[in-house]
C-alpha cells in the first residue's frame, strides 16, 4: 500500500484576514515556533507519507521560505519529497478575467497533473486550519479494512465551544460509521461530529471525482460529491480523540494558543511517542533572562531578550521585552520590540512590531487586540 498526500494551504484565508493578509493560512505561525502546516506535514510524514504536494493560492512566499527543501521534515528526495503546487492559469487569462480557485474541488481540478503523475494507490487530503497529532496511518488502515469509498476524519465538538459558522461542515453517520449526510454549523446545539477536512481515498477514485466534477461544474466536494452520493456510496467516518484546536477567526486563534500553555495539552499534541510535530530548525542563540525578570506559564522560543514580566504567554523568536513592561495573556511573534514600562494585556503582535515605552494596551480573550506587521505603536 502507497500513500500520497495533498495539503490545501489557502482554503480558509478568509477565515483570519489579520493574520493572511500576507501569509497564507498554512503559514500563520503557532505555539511559538510552529506554522499551522508543520502539523498536516508531520501527521503525514510520521505515517511514512515521502510524497506531497501543497496546493497554493496567493501570498505563499513566507510559506516556500519556511518549507524550503522540505529537509526538515526528511522531504529532502530526489523521488518523492515536497512539491509546491502554484495556482494552474492558462496563457490566455489575463488580470481582469482570470480567477483563481475559490473550492477544495476547484483547486483539485487545477493539480490534476500531479495527481495523474502520483503512482500511490491512496491519497491523504487535508486542510491548515486545524491543530492537531493524528495517527493518519490508523486512518488508512481502518479506511482499506472498511472498503470505505471516502473516510472523513472528524472531532466530536461542542459548538459553543469552538464557535463554529456556516464555513465548518458537521457530518452525521450511523451507528457503523457509515455517513448519512453533511449539514453546515448554523444555530447548531449539543455536541456533534465536526469535519477535520481530512480525507482519505484512493487515487483513482478521486480522479474520477475530478473528471465528473469538470464535466457537471460542481463546486464543493462536501456538497456535489459527498452530500449527493452518501445514500449509494461506502462513505466513512475516523473519530479522532486527541487535542484539538481549530483557527477560524482571530479570537479562536487567541484561545487555542492559549490552550496550549496547559501542560496536558502540550503533552498531549507535541510530545506524542513517535508521532512528533516537526517544524523548520533555526539556529538562534538561547533567550538571556536579564536582571531577574519574572516569567510565569509562558512559552518562550530562542532568540528572545526578557528583562520584565511574562506571565501566561507565548513570545516567538527574536522577541525583546523592556525593562519594567508586563506582558500578560498575549501572543508576540517574531521580532517584536517592547520598550520600557510597556503594558500589554490580551494582545497579539504579528510580525517585526515595535511598542514604544510607556505605552498600555489591553483587549479582552473574546476580542484581543491586534497589530498588524511591522506596525509602530
Amino acid at each position: 500500500m502507497t500513500v500520497a498526500g495533498l495539503i490545501f494551504s489557502n482554503i480558509h484565508d478568509s477565515s483570519v484576514p489579520e493574520l493572511t493578509s500576507k501569509r497564507t493560512m498554512a503559514s500563520v505561525p503557532f505555539g511559538g515556533r510552529y506554522r499551522l502546516i508543520d502539523f498536516a506535514l508531520s501527521n503525514m510524514v510520521n505515517a511514512d507519507i515521502t510524497k506531497i504536494g501543497v496546493v497554493t493560492h496567493y501570498n505563499y512566499q513566507s510559506l516556500l521560505d519556511h518549507i524550503g527543501t522540505g529537509k526538515d521534515w526528511d522531504l529532502a528526495r530526489r523521488s518523492g519529497g515536497i512539491k509546491i503546487l502554484p495556482p494552474f492559469i492558462t496563457a490566455y487569462e489575463n488580470a481582469a478575467s482570470s480567477r483563481l480557485y475559490t473550492s477544495r474541488l476547484e483547486a483539485l481540478m487545477g493539480v490534476t497533473n500531479f495527481i495523474s503523475r502520483c503512482n500511490e494507490e491512496y491519497i491523504v487530503m487535508s486542510d491548515c486550519d486545524t491543530v492537531c497529532n493524528v495517527d493518519i496511518a490508523d486512518v488508512i488502515r481502518t479506511h482499506e479494512s472498511s472498503c470505505a469509498d471516502i473516510t472523513v476524519v472528524v472531532k466530536n465538538v461542542d459548538p459553543s465551544e469552538y464557535m463554529l459558522n456556516s464555513s465548518n461542515v458537521k457530518i452525521i453517520s450511523d451507528a457503523n460509521s457509515r455517513i448519512t449526510d453533511v449539514e453546515e454549523y448554523v444555530n447548531c446545539e449539543g455536541s456533534s461530529d465536526l469535519s477535520m477536512n481530512i480525507f482519505v481515498l484512493k487515487r483513482e477514485y478521486l480522479q474520477n471525482i475530478i473528471q465528473e466534477s469538470m464535466a457537471r461544474g460542481y463546486k464543493s466536494l462536501y456538497r456535489d460529491v459527498i452530500k449527493a452520493n452518501a445514500s449509494h456510496n461506502n462513505y466513512k467516518i475516523y473519530r479522532y480523540e486527541g487535542p484539538f484546536a481549530l483557527i477560524n477567526s482571530l479570537e479562536s486563534y487567541f484561545r487555542s494558543s492559549m490552550k496550549l500553555l496547559g501542560t496536558d495539552v502540550r503533552e498531549e499534541l507535541l510530545s506524542v511517542k513517535n508521532r512528533p510535530i516537526h517544524t523548520k530548525v533555526r539556529n538562534s542563540a538561547p533567550t538571556r533572562y536579564v536582571d531577574n525578570p519574572s516569567v510565569k506559564n509562558s512559552i518562550i522560543a530562542d532568540g528572545c531578550i526578557i528583562e520584565g514580566t511574562v506571565e501566561n504567554s507565548i513570545l516567538f523568536r527574536g522577541v525583546k521585552v523592556g525593562k519594567g513592561s508586563v506582558i500578560k495573556n498575549s501572543v508576540l511573534l517574531q521580532d517584536t520590540f517592547t520598550g520600557e514600562n510597556v503594558f500589554l494585556n490580551c494582545v497579539i503582535t504579528d510580525k517585526n512590531v515595535m511598542i514604544k515605552d510607556g505605552r498600555i494596551l489591553s483587549g479582552h480573550e473574546s476580542m484581543p487586540f491586534y497589530i498588524a506587521k511591522g506596525m509602530m505603536i
